[in-house]
Formats: structure tokens, sequence, C-alpha cells
């Protein structure tokens, strides 16, 4: 938890700068099956658990002090072990009585449970414009269904958590209305979402330059081009 507390907050700062942010779901040229295994929390048995033990026996790779403040850096060990030991002491406990049922509780979830947060979760970048600086252009918003919605806790109104993160789940819907003006066509739905990006994610596997481009409204404050491409490299000196 704490690896990845400051690692969102990386990705909220250089949200789909690549080099930059350590959370991008699926890369260029898409990898189909990896986003697929996804779904089944595979992955995460693959590279977060040994990251966990790694983290526990007090190895903390240069990626992840990249991100993480010098001083947050013992609470990265510490919260390790204490995962570890929670999981040993389940692994224990399920031999002990000779039953499933505390991994049912603790571990297997990460495996059954974890479609419905990449369903969601995924939608939130892939398939747009990835090293700019404007959320409205890397980020999506869609209107989801009540029971998304609040597993979900209004984060598919992503555009808005992104440049305003310090405004709690419930306030979205009412951020959204103040600020719609100013932001892209929401997707209606999961389903519109996904049709939207499948293309794209077909076309990238060709031409991993391609993204969808999102369009502001007349209302909207434009993106201003050249600011950007004058302070880039003013960063990267």
């Amino acid at each position: 938890p704490v690896t990845w507390r400051w690692s969102h907050a990386r990705h909220h700062t250089d949200t789909i700068i690549v080099g930059r942010d350590a959370e991008i779901a699926v890369m260029r040229p898409p990898d189909l099956l990896r986003a697929a295994l996804a779904f089944t929390g595979i992955l995460d048995f693959r590279y977060s658990l040994p990251t966990l033990v790694r983290n526990a026996f007090g190895s903390i790779s240069p990626d992840e002090k990249s991100f993480i403040p010098e001083m947050e850096l013992h609470k990265v060990v510490t919260a390790a072990r204490w995962h570890v030991a929670i999981y040993v002491a389940t692994i224990v406990l399920a031999l002990c009585l000779w039953s499933f049922l505390p991994l049912v509780l603790i571990g297997l979830p990460r495996l059954y449970g974890s479609w419905h947060m990449v369903l969601t979760g995924l939608l939130q970048h892939i398939g747009l414009a990835d090293n700019v600086t404007d959320h409205r252009l890397n980020t999506r918003t869609v209107y989801m269904n009540p029971i998304s919605r609040f597993i979900y806790w209004n984060m598919n109104y992503h555009v808005e958590h992104h440049m305003f993160p310090m405004v709690p789940y419930h306030a979205l819907p009412r951020l959204h209305e103040l600020i719609k003006h100013d932001l892209p066509e929401p997707n209606p739905s999961m389903w519109h979402a996904y049709r939207e990006v499948w293309p794209v994610l077909l076309k990238q596997l060709q031409y991993e330059d391609y993204f969808l481009k999102r369009e502001l409204p007349p209302t909207a404050k434009p993106y201003r081009d050249e600011f950007h491409a004058l302070t880039v490299p003013a960063a990267a000196e």
C-alpha cells in the first residue's frame, strides 16, 4: 500500500508520461493477452507477489526509489512484512484446518474478484494520448450503471478525479456538472467505451503512435501546444 500510494501520486502528476508513470495499464503496442489476463488477477501473483516478498526482505528497486520519498522507504518494508505475515498465517491456518476457507477469504479473491476492477479501470486511460499534460486528453469519463458506480466509488468520473484529486468520491458527480463544459463528451456507457477503444487497440498493433484524440467542446479552454513544446525540453534538462 505504501508503494502504491506513491506510485499513484506519480501517476496523477505525470499521467501516461512514458518513463515517469509507473501505472500505465496498457503500453504501446498493446499486449492484448496481458490485458486479458488482468481480468483474472494472475499477473498479480506473477509480478506483485514477488515484489512484496522482495520489499519484505528490505530490497527496494531503483524505480521504486524514484517515486517513493526517502523518509517513507522504511514504511514500504514494514507494510510488506505485515502483508507477508498475514499471507503466511492464512496458509498455516488453512493447513491446520485442512480447509480452503481461509484462502477463499484472504488471497484468492484477488484471482476471482478482480474482474470488475479491471473492467472499469482499463477504461481510465486506454487508447488515449500519452506524453501530454492535459488530463482531458489522456483520461476518460464514462457514465456507468449505479451498481458499478457504487463499487467503483464514482471513479468513472475519472477526468474530474485527475483534475481535482482531493475532491472526495461522493462529490465527483457534482463536480462533473460544474465543469463538464470544459471536458470532452463522456462515453454514455462502458459498452460504448469499449466499442470505441477496441479499434484503436487493433490499429496500435500496427501503428503504435496511433491514439484516440479527445475532442474538446467549443466552451472548453483550448490545449496550448506551444506552452508544452517550450516547457518539456526545459523540464528534461
